[in-house]
């Protein structure tokens, strides 16, 4: 990654990425979703940069549901009722000892949360179509299965502790003397989706990961993402989507951010996490991207019991101190967070999603584009441009575009697209 030398200041990059997701209202499953979501990410092609090898990209990723069905038909262990447990690919060293050694490492924190390893499953990948600069840092990708510590553990809690060992795994081996700890990353680790990116350009997404090739993989929603990087240098770990949001923009007020983020962990308290709390700081990892360590810190609102929606009011709120036209309650909720966490300022289109809601935000100015359609036909595509599928004009429902200030949402769960300043 690229350090500070000379006159060169790596904080003043900036980005410009491309991002979009597709989602059926009436939460139907299919591989056409995915099949259309990869098409998008090819469409924004142009808004990534390739290395010189002409087939290493800066990163390019796509979020679906959990395909409960295929694990099944493809894991040689059983698994439990869809909800009943977590996966995620995880990125591990190529060096057999030290990748055990991580895998030893992981599931020790695990099983000390009182969870429960099913299983671990190699993911097929293609590594020929990897640019000669993204094979230098490949890493090795299998999928990890995790149960529940009893079958009554509410899906709260159960979160709470994948979190929690997550975040001690990561800082164990991250401070251990592994040539290839930096390897060591979990893209998601989730009881409703997951997450495939890499290096490499958008057309070659599905030849890597083969299972993508598969049409028996389906899903209700697909988030992709392209990344332009420029405030750090291309890695796998910072390809996106991140585990809850993807981000085209930047963050100008970052600094301010990370370090009042860094001087509260002293204040942080919690009778969920108890004595603890420390292990799982810092909550915002250093050397990473504006987006990475924005997405760090919506994952540790969500574990404080807040929605999704809620949690993106909070670090992107509109501009609410003179407007006379919102409601006193509304400005009552903008002033009370606003002594929770500050602004997360900059012209940003953050697109996000859990699983249970898909949507996007736009900063207060409005300088990230992204516009919408909902079809006839019960799909609603959203993304920082037009064009990005085929769609037949008598299909289309509406046209639209996120405002400043305004978050688009859809509601998985009960079938239903909101475009509003969501109230409190």
């Amino acid at each position: 990654m690229l350090k500070q030398q000379g006159l060169y200041l790596p904080e003043f990059e900036h980005d410009n990425c491309g991002a979009g997701f597709i989602c059926s209202l009436k939460g139907n499953t299919s591989n056409t979703i995915i099949h259309k979501a990869l098409e998008i990410l090819e469409k924004l092609e142009h808004r990534g940069a390739v290395s010189s090898d002409g087939k290493t990209g800066d990163g390019a990723g796509i979020l679906i549901d959990i395909p409960h069905d295929f694990f099944i038909k493809n894991c040689d262990f059983s698994l439990p009722k869809f909800g009943d447990y977590a996966v995620s690919n995880v990125f591990l060293p190529k060096k057999e000892n030290q990748r055990n050694y991580c895998i030893e490492k992981f599931e020790h924190y695990i099983k000390a949360q009182g969870l429960h390893i099913l299983g671990w499953r190699d993911v097929p990948v293609d590594a020929s179509v990897l640019g000669s600069v993204a094979a230098l840092t490949e890493p090795f990708v299998k999928q990890v299965f995790i149960g529940k510590a009893h079958k009554q553990q509410d899906e709260f809690n159960f979160n709470l502790k994948l979190f929690t060992a997550r975040k001690q795994a990561e800082h164990h081996i991250n401070a251990s003397k592994l040539s290839e700890s930096a390897r060591f990353y979990l893209p998601s680790l989730s009881t409703k989706i997951i997450i495939f990116k890499d290096l490499l350009v958008p057309e070659d997404i599905k030849l890597y990961y083969k299972d993508l090739q598969d049409l028996s993989l389906v899903t209700r929603l697909a988030l992709v993402h392209q990344r332009f990087s420029t405030n750090t240098f291309p890695t796998w770990d910072l390809a996106q989507p991140f585990r809850y949001m993807c981000h085209n923009g930047e963050i100008n007020t970052l600094r301010g951010n990370v370090s009042r983020t860094l001087s509260r962990q002293e204040l942080m308290e919690s009778d969920w996490f108890g004595d603890e709390i420390k292990s799982i700081f810092p909550i915002i990892l250093p050397g990473k991207s504006d987006s990475a360590q924005m997405d760090m810190v919506v994952e540790l609102l969500l574990m404080t019991g807040r929605s999704l929606p809620e949690v993106m009011m909070m670090l992107v709120p509109e501009a609410w101190e003179k407007n006379p036209e919102m409601s006193d309650a509304k400005k009552a909720f903008y002033e009370y967070n606003s002594c929770i966490m500050e602004p997360w300022d900059g012209p940003a289109s953050i697109p996000f999603t859990d699983g249970n809601y898909i949507g996007a935000v736009l900063d207060r100015n409005g300088l990230r584009p992204s516009r919408y359609t909902v079809t006839k036909d019960g799909f609603v595509v959203m993304s920082s441009e037009t064009g990005v599928i085929d769609i037949d004009p008598k299909n289309v429902e509406h046209h639209g575009r996120l405002e400043p200030g305004k978050m688009f949402l859809v509601d998985m769960n009960q079938g239903r697209p909101k475009m509003r300043r969501l109230k409190k």
